[in-house]
């Protein structure tokens, strides 16, 4: 589905759609959203609560996946994911337990590796409503910002498609390079 054919879905069905495209691809429809909104094409309040909402949604999906330790993957993925990398997941654990909310917000700001923190947060059974208080602030801002920017571009909201897959990228370059090296100080510190 391309960026106008989702634009003219949600022109005619407005938020009732926008909530479960909001889950799925939260970032370019909060863009989109906001563009609409600027517009006058959709309430700007009713958008803030629909992708808010969404965003919590599928953070409390990928929380209960972790604390679920993965059952509710297929099994190849868990697999992969979690009987690989027992020993990365007790230190992500310990982690989540002494900078959990931290974790959370970096986790939650950089979007691509967000996804992991949010899974080890369950895993390392983080209180269900301090993860959700902490992920309600932080997505308050991560959703206010797209949604602004969809309503500054304007007609040029299909760029920031570009300029977030730019920055997402960037953002989880710096976040494996900063992983490796608390892998490589945390190896130091036990030598």
């Amino acid at each position: 589905m391309g960026n106008a054919d989702l634009l003219a879905l949600i022109q005619d069905h407005g938020l009732l759609l926008m909530a479960p495209l909001a889950l799925v691809e939260g970032p370019i429809v909060s863009v989109l959203g906001g563009y609409l909104a600027g517009r006058g094409l959709m309430s700007l309040s009713g958008l803030l609560v629909v992708v808010v909402l969404a965003d919590l949604l599928g953070d409390a999906l990928l929380y209960g996946v972790g604390r679920q330790g993965g059952r509710l993957l297929p099994a190849r993925l868990r697999e992969r994911l979690i009987a690989r990398n027992a020993r990365l997941q007790e230190r992500l654990k310990r982690e989540i337990e002494d900078h959990g909310t931290r974790l959370l917000v970096i986790g939650k700001l950089t979007h691509g590796a967000g996804f992991a923190v949010l899974m080890a947060a369950g895993a390392a059974r983080y209180p269900f409503w301090r993860f959700l208080l902490v992920n309600l602030l932080a997505t308050l801002v991560k959703s206010g910002a797209l949604v602004a920017l969809g309503w500054w571009m304007g007609d040029q909201w299909q760029h920031a498609e570009l300029w977030l897959d730019r920055t997402i990228v960037l953002v989880v370059a710096l976040a494996l390079l900063g992983f490796g090296l608390w892998l490589h100080c945390g190896r130091e510190g036990r030598a």
